[in-house]
């Protein structure tokens, strides 16, 4: 259950990095995406985690430059799902 709240909160900041369509972001939008559909197929969170971690900055850091696309929602939701 927590693994796929895990899932969930990766795949929207995925999600938000996308709507951002900046190119600052592409390479951790790709490896969400690709930690995403390995997790589906395997169900091994490991990548989610590690990647989880990485996104949260960068998240922060999208959302000072793009406040309305990026949400606090957004954030919180991974930093809860990477803690536990």
């Amino acid at each position: 259950m927590a693994n796929d709240k895990l899932r969930n909160a990766c795949f929207n900041a995925f999600e938000t990095f996308k709507k951002l369509e900046d190119s600052n972001y592409a390479e951790i939008q790709s490896k969400l995406e690709f930690v995403i559909g390995s997790y589906d197929f395997d169900k091994n969170p490991v990548g989610l985690y590690e990647f989880g971690i990485v996104a949260i900055p960068k998240l922060k850091k999208a959302k000072e430059k793009y406040s309305r696309k990026v949400t606090k929602k957004v954030i919180e939701e991974l930093e809860k799902a990477v803690k536990k």
